[in-house]
């Protein structure tokens, strides 16, 4: 049995910003209405809004409405049936929202989500946007965010609207939570056609665990920064006012102007901008400025600012993670605190600055690390702290990425690196270079060359050239402009598989499109199935490309694959795709699924993942029980569908989270 499920609430947290934990934490939260559909039955509403409205008002008789009308007792015996499976469009807003409201838990093995099945298939991340890729011909009605503001949210002066107040509006409202019901059923039945793996079904089981125990967060740093940030900013905001005479310094308008005054014109104030402002600044005065306004600009503060946002009752943030985020790969995304980029740590005593941070010794850290707001960059990490009487057991798997990608493409020299010392950048740049490896490691003759070995293994991987290898950071680690596309024929030229790999990759796609699926090493297969081009990935999880089309390149004189999908802003738009684009997606999708097993492996063996990055997981152990040793023991285990990939995982142990 099947039940699908979409509610209507009222919260005035705001769940944007705060996240779904603290949207129910607040004394105000309530369910207004409860949508439901029980395998092919009419879909039915629960109204509690009108229930608990307690306006003079008139409403719409329920007897009067045609919309059937649901019954608690059944929908709470269902919601608690192990045996029903219940189903919802981003259902962890369901499992949240109902497991506070009955003050029950919400197994989220008893849940699926629309949302990611939606995003298995490269289907864009709304409802409404799902609905209208689909074609859909009951669409989500357009009149739902206007009367989600108006019942859902108070107004900027504080109001809450009831049902009383609007009634006509409040029937639309009833309206609209039972169509979305109906789209989200028949978005499921429709993609029901490619069901999903159970064990990524298992994936996004855990995925809500590790959401729901959330981890703890360091309430005297994070007072402590926020309290230091205020101080500091006041400061430097005095200081510009009295140098500048502006009412607001961080007026992008009025410091321009003024700025223009002194012989210093720009369209821009960003942190790109600054630099050669400073080089060009006419005075000591307006070299002052302009370094207020960088130290103003900095926006380490902001993740502090989520964390307090995010903060929950229990002293724990909790959802930092969009399982299937990453719609092309599967990979994972930020959310609130957006843990996926965060500052790296490189003062040496972490411990020490955050010290004199708790203590409030403001003066003493200014003096002893320099710039305040360049110290709370570098604690942002450290606001992430284990259980009381645990530790975190921090570890990665060490270039994940490169060795899938030299798995895949059989670039032997590669594995044979990774089999052994593990030493991709000495040993890319002793292929490059022709100069043995020793002699590029640190402290060697060569050891000017590691930088170039190391740009190029980041950059070159995806077919990236001389534009990859800056935005990898060449120029600002020393190398010259010139030497670039040099770099990039040298590495063509020592990694010909992976050359090879790119153009079978993109022609085994092309063929697919044009009606010839076909199967390349380690079980990659490309075959299109109605309106999607499918990837078979080793682990067996396929990649989606919705609408996959052959249009010409002119400049290349072929065809090349395009497909709709997420573009600049999330516009769903249709995309141009190649064969080291793919070969991106093929490899961080399978670097991916190897995180995946290692997770549901540390999880079996007793480890609690509290969030993971990219391709590191952060453990809450208990003080005593596990170690480094056996989490990169499971870590580094060989996968039954990966055989020969040589998997290697490093980390410590620490009473905070940072990079080692």
């Amino acid at each position: 049995m099947i039940m699908g499920v979409d509610l209507e609430t009222y919260s005035s947290v705001d769940l944007t910003k705060c996240g779904v934990r603290p949207y129910v934490e607040a004394p105000d939260f309530t369910i207004l209405l409860i949508g439901y559909k029980v395998n092919s039955q009419p879909t039915k509403l629960i109204d509690l809004g009108s229930k608990g409205d307690t306006g003079l008002s008139p409403l719409l008789p329920e007897a009067e409405s045609d919309i059937p009308l649901g019954d608690m007792k059944e929908f709470r015996r269902l919601l608690l049936d192990p045996a029903v499976i219940k189903t919802a469009y981003n259902a962890a807003f369901e499992r949240n929202c109902l497991a506070r409201y009955f003050n029950q838990p919400m197994p989220p093995e008893q849940w699926q989500c629309t949302m990611v099945q939606a995003a298995t298939l490269g289907l864009p991340g709304t409802l409404a946007q799902v609905g209208a890729a689909l074609g859909l011909e009951k669409q989500k009605m357009e009149e739902g965010k206007s009367l989600i503001q108006y019942f859902c949210k108070p107004t900027k002066a504080g109001v809450r609207h009831y049902p009383h107040d609007a009634p006509e509006k409040w029937e639309l409202f009833r309206r609209y939570n039972i169509r979305d019901v109906d789209v989200e059923t028949t978005i499921r039945e429709k993609l029901s056609h490619w069901p999903r793996p159970q064990v990524e079904h298992d994936a996004w089981t855990l995925d809500q665990k590790i959401n729901d125990r959330g981890v703890r967060l360091d309430k005297t740093l994070l007072e402590g920064a926020l309290e230091l940030d205020g101080i500091y900013t006041a400061r430097l905001m005095d200081e510009a006012r009295n140098l500048t005479g502006l009412d607001n310094p961080r007026s992008d308008a009025q410091l321009k102007k003024w700025l223009a005054e002194r012989g210093v014109v720009t369209d821009s104030l960003d942190k790109k901008s600054i630099p050669p402002l400073l080089e060009s600044a006419p005075d000591d005065i307006t070299r002052r400025v302009l370094r207020l306004r960088q130290e103003l600009g900095k926006t380490s503060v902001k993740k502090y600012e989520a964390m307090k946002r995010g903060l929950c009752r229990d002293g724990r943030v909790h959802n930092l993670l969009q399982f299937y985020g990453a719609g092309r790969t599967g990979r994972w995304a930020g959310r609130l605190v957006q843990v996926q980029n965060l500052p790296q740590n490189k003062i040496s005593n972490l411990a020490l600055a955050r010290e004199l941070i708790c203590n409030r010794e403001f003066d003493f850290l200014e003096l002893y690390f320099g710039s305040p707001s360049f110290v709370l960059s570098q604690l942002i990490r450290t606001a992430f702290i284990p259980s009381e009487g645990h530790r975190f057991i921090i570890a990665d798997y060490s270039a994940i990425e490169a060795r899938v990608l030299a798995w895949l493409a059989g670039e032997n020299w590669v594995l044979q690196e990774f089999y052994g010392e593990g030493l991709i950048y000495e040993a890319t740049a002793s292929m490059m270079f022709h100069v043995p490896k020793n002699d590029i490691k640190k402290g060697g003759p060569r050891a000017d060359l590691r930088p170039k070995g190391k740009v190029a293994t980041l950059a070159c991987g995806y077919q990236g050239s001389v534009g990859a290898l800056i935005n990898m950071g060449a120029l600002e680690s020393g190398i010259p402009e010139g030497d670039l596309p040099g770099i990039v024929k040298r590495w063509r030229t020592a990694n010909d598989r992976i050359v090879s790999f790119w153009y079978a990759v993109e022609d085994a796609a092309i063929s697919a499109v044009q009606g010839e699926p076909s199967t390349l090493e380690h079980g990659l297969r490309f075959e299109c199935d109605s309106d999607y081009l499918f990837i078979t990935l080793p682990s067996g999880r396929r990649l989606a490309y919705y609408k996959p089309e052959l249009k010409p390149e002119p400049k290349f004189n072929k065809l090349g694959l395009t497909y709709l999908g997420n573009g600049e802003n999330k516009h769903y738009t249709r995309l141009k795709s190649y064969g080291g684009k793919l070969v991106e997606n093929i490899t961080q999708a399978t670097a991916r699924d190897c995180l995946r097993d290692a997770m549901a492996a540390l999880e079996s063996a007793g480890y609690r993942i509290v969030f993971h990055v990219h391709d590191e997981v952060v453990i809450d152990a208990p003080e005593g029980s596990g170690s480094l040793k056996e989490v990169q023991e499971i870590m580094g285990r060989p996968l039954r569908w990966a055989p020969g990939l040589p998997l290697r995982a490093a980390g410590f142990e620490s009473t905070f989270y940072m990079k080692d």
